[in-house]
Order: C-alpha cells, then structure tokens, then sequence
C-alpha cells in the first residue's frame, strides 16, 4: 500500500514538473531573447544550448526603449500604474459596497436589480464600448485619465465574487450589531470588511491585472503620447513593414515584473480568496 502511494506522488511530481516546465519556458525564452540581437532571436530553433542562452548579449534592447524621446516608455509604466492603481482602490470600495447591499441588506426588488446587473456579464464589451466612447465623448473627457479610470472601477464580476463571500458572513451577527445600535456602514467597515480580506486581496489582483493589461479602450480613448498606457506602447513597437522583436520582448519583459511581484508576495491570498468565494457548504 505504501509503495503504490509513493509511485502515485512519484508519478504526480514529475507530471506537475513537466506542466510547470512547459509553462514557464515560454516566459524564460522572453526574458532570454530580450538580451539577444534581432538577427539572432529567431535563428536557433533546434534544442540546443543556443536555443536557451544568447550567444552574443546584449542590453540594447533595453537601452533602446527607454532613450527614445518619442516613446517614453519610463512615462508609459507611470501611467500604467497610477490608472491600474486608482483603478484598483476605488474598484474595491465600490464593488465591495455594491455586493455588501446585493448580499445583506434588504430592499425593493433586490433580486431583480441583481439578475439585471448581472446580465450585463453575458454583453460583449465591444458592444458596452460603443455607448460608453460616445458618453466620454459628450462628457469632454477624451485623452484624459478620467477616462480610462471612471469607466472601469464597477466591475460586474467582482460584485457577483464577493456577493458569494459575503453570503456566508452569519446574519445573526450583522442583527446583533445592529440591536446594540451600529449603522450599516460601521458594521460594513468593522465586520465585513476584516473577514473579507482574501477575497477583496483576490478581487484587487484581478482589477489591477485587468488594468495593467487594458488595451483596447486605452488605444480607443487616448491620442496624446504622454497619457498612453504601456500595453499600447509595445504595440506601437510593430508595424507593417517591420516588428521590432527585441524591443517587443524587452518591453514585455518590464512590463510582466510588476505582475509577477505583486502576485508571487499575496498568492497565499490569491488562492485562499478564490477557494472561500466560489466553494459552498
């Protein structure tokens, strides 16, 4: 019995190794080929040493993207995080209001508003983004911050996460509070809120996941340089005629550190927070 159980974790460590293998290759091949020439990126296809080391270095790459005075890439990853961060606050709070109502207050035709709420999961946003460009449009808030932060901080999915977080917050609590006289928001801010924290650490990671990857609606809604997040600017890095390959990965590169920090020092969070809002019972 104990040898079958050491050859069923035997069997899963070494398949989980190879899954792991195979999905974090493509990110070391990035960050390798971010430090080769742009003859050489694509020139060793065979497994060979030469397919996971450069031959010849180089940092040009990295050089080239942030001394461009026409592209300011530096002023790109600023803009990038100071939306994505805003984004992120503000999206907490508001989402985390609107769930806390949806799951524990009562008022008329509660349910209702909620399933239309939650319809609006099912619209594509290329169809939102039509009505939504021509409101900015008319609010004069074209190639401003204003409009790639207000539009984003309601988020539909992180509502209906934390609706099924807050669900299981007892009831009797929330009466017992109120007997002894707290308002709805003092029992939001001194109840609610420290038993949600993995999963309002979950819904934080994926808005400011969203926010560092947005790219469509940035390219729609901001012409000036300046104000322009950092996944249009590595798009910028590619044309018809030419694809700037080591720029691309390079940019890739800075602009994938940020994540993979943030996520790497709160996954216990991550993972907790998505366990305690999706499982029942």
């Amino acid at each position: 019995m104990d040898k079958s159980r050491t050859g069923i974790v035997v069997i899963r460590t070494i398949t989980m190794s190879i899954i792991a293998i195979l999905v974090i290759f493509p990110v070391y091949w990035m960050i390798m080929s971010s430090f080769r020439t742009h003859e050489e990126i694509f020139r060793y296809s065979k497994l060979g040493w030469h397919l996971f080391f450069p031959v010849h270095w180089t940092i040009n790459n990295y050089r080239d993207i942030f001394m461009d005075a026409s592209k300011p890439f530096g002023r790109y990853m600023a803009n990038t995080l100071f939306v994505a961060v805003i984004v992120t606050a503000a999206g907490l709070l508001v989402n985390s209001l609107a769930a806390f109502a949806f799951a524990k207050l009562r008022f008329p035709f509660k349910k209702i508003l909620l399933v239309i709420f939650l319809s609006s999961l099912v619209i594509p946003y290329e169809v939102i983004m039509i009505p939504q460009y021509l409101l900015i449009s008319e609010m004069h808030w074209m190639n401003s911050y204003k409009a790639l932060i207000v539009p984003q901080i309601v988020w539909v999915f992180g509502i209906f996460m934390l609706i099924q977080f807050f669900a299981d917050i007892p009831r009797d609590i929330l009466d017992a509070a109120r007997m002894d006289g707290a308002a709805w928001t003092r029992i939001y801010y001194k109840i609610v809120l420290p038993t949600a924290v993995p999963a309002l650490i979950t819904l934080g990671l994926m808005t400011f996941l969203n926010q560092w990857d947005s790219f469509l609606w940035p390219l729609v809604i901001i012409n000036e340089e300046k104000k322009q997040v950092i996944q249009v600017a590595i798009s910028s890095f590619q044309s018809l005629r030419n694809i700037s390959w080591g720029k691309v990965l390079a940019a890739t590169t800075i602009s994938s550190v940020p994540i993979l920090g943030v996520f790497l020092l709160l996954q216990k969070y991550y993972v907790q927070g998505i366990t305690m809002s999706g499982v029942k019972g």
